[in-house]
């Protein structure tokens, strides 16, 4: 599981012991002044962020925000600006991604890497802009949250009102693991990309896409950032999946997601360690299910990489004391240590999804659930950090042949009759 959302928990045990940085609060300030670069923004100035901007085309996006900004005139003006320019990110990174416009540079089209570190230019302006009207720390934070929620995709989430036509959500993340190896791309976030607005061909008749990319952030999600942007969608829905990057070589329809943090370190470098804070926390929930039709997915030809229906788990049985490895998923009465997608923020996501499902009494009506795409591996010979380049023949092979599987797996979930997915949408725009 190296590089990957689902960390092994022997590192994420070794993780833990790190001491904790940052704020819980704000989704978007980090420890420090309000207009000091994060730690994912200071790792734009590396040479390979630059190289990927470069030659994506997307090189000059933080500088044209910058002035647009210097522009606005009035805090309101800013606001326009900022939610404008996100959403404009974000569809040139899809446009790019789904072979519209010219291709602006010589880095393959499927790459999810222009966006992220394109974002972090802007967000980094955002962070560092006086203004000649002021700016008070709560507008800054509001301007952050903004952008975020533009230039992820969050806002860009619109059903088509045809009759027939059903409606599947996808999430992905960042790259991440940084700081071992900076080149680093995520299948989830291209598998995002690639399918936004798309239409899938099923044997009930045709299913419209939309996608959103999270961050790999811990404090993000205590935030509420995944059910403020699933709430609404859950009940529209015909199905849901959360994808992120897992294990290396095959795709892992997660069965069971846990309710703890390992405490792996995030993009910021801030680890968590806890039971996964949510609402209502007396009524939680030590695990939760998939209801994806795993059995007819891991049955189904859907691509060059293995499919495993994944069920094993880590607890504290009942009455216990010491973690215990399930691979037939947990006992009556455990304590969750690890989901089938481990304990980082990839098995969050799917926890938080799926206990949003059950609150909203869609559990048997709503097929949806978490699957791990195989580990996105460079090339032979590009292994090498300190020495390789940002793209070959081999890591655009993988990740191409990634997205087209996740697409395949959506369609024979689509076509496998699961509930919700035959009949009519429960709510309608």
């Amino acid at each position: 599981m190296a590089g990957s959302a689902a960390v092994p928990t022997a590192s994420a045990a070794a993780h833990s012991r790190l001491t904790d940085s940052g704020t819980t609060g704000s989704a978007t300030l980090d420890s420090g002044t309000v207009d000091s670069a994060t730690v994912e923004e200071r790792r734009l100035d590396r040479a390979a962020p630059q190289e990927i901007l470069r030659r994506s085309g997307f090189d000059t996006v933080a500088t044209e925000f910058a002035r647009a900004l210097e522009r606005s005139g009035s805090y309101a003006r800013a606001e326009h600006v900022v939610a404008r320019q996100g959403a404009r990110l974000w569809r040139r990174a899809v446009d790019r991604a789904q072979g519209r416009g010219p291709a602006s540079g010589d880095l393959s089209r499927d790459d999810d890497r222009p966006l992220y570190w394109a974002r972090l230019g802007m967000t980094r302006e955002v962070r560092q802009w006086t203004p000649r009207f002021g700016l008070t720390d709560a507008q800054r934070t509001r301007l952050l949250d903004a952008l975020e929620q533009t230039s992820r995709g969050r806002q860009d989430i619109h059903w088509p009102c045809a009759k027939g036509l059903k409606r599947i959500l996808v999430t992905g993340f960042d790259p991440f693991t940084l700081d071992q190896d900076v080149r680093t791309s995520n299948p989830s976030g291209a598998t995002a990309l690639a399918l936004d607005g798309t239409t899938i061909r099923t044997a009930h008749g045709p299913a419209r896409v939309e996608t959103a990319v999270f961050p790999v952030r811990w404090r993000d999600f205590a935030d509420g950032t995944v059910e403020r942007t699933l709430r609404r969608q859950l009940p529209r829905v015909d199905l849901f999946t959360t994808v992120s990057q897992g294990r290396v070589g095959r795709f892992d329809v997660e069965r069971t997601n846990g309710a703890w943090r390992g405490g792996y370190p995030d993009n910021e470098n801030v680890s968590r360690t806890g039971t996964v804070p949510v609402t209502d926390p007396a009524s939680q929930p030590q695990w939760t299910t998939t209801t994806l039709p795993y059995a007819r997915i891991v049955a189904a030809d859907t691509g060059r990489f293995p499919v495993y229906d994944h069920t094993s788990v880590t607890e504290i049985p009942a009455g216990g004391t010491d973690p215990v490895v399930r691979p037939d998923g947990p006992t009556p009465g455990s304590t969750a240590r690890t989901g089938g997608g481990g304990d980082y923020l990839s098995n969050e996501i799917a926890y938080r999804a799926t206990l949003l499902r059950d609150r909203l009494g869609l559990h048997d009506s709503l097929p949806g659930g978490h699957v791990h795409t195989p580990v996105l591996e460079f090339g032979t010979g590009n292994t090498d950090p300190a020495t390789g380049t940002v793209t070959d023949p081999g890591f655009v092979r993988n990740r191409l042949d990634i997205i087209a599987q996740v697409r395949s797996i959506l369609t024979v979930a689509a076509d496998a009759g699961a509930p919700g997915i035959s009949g009519t949408a429960r709510t309608r725009d």
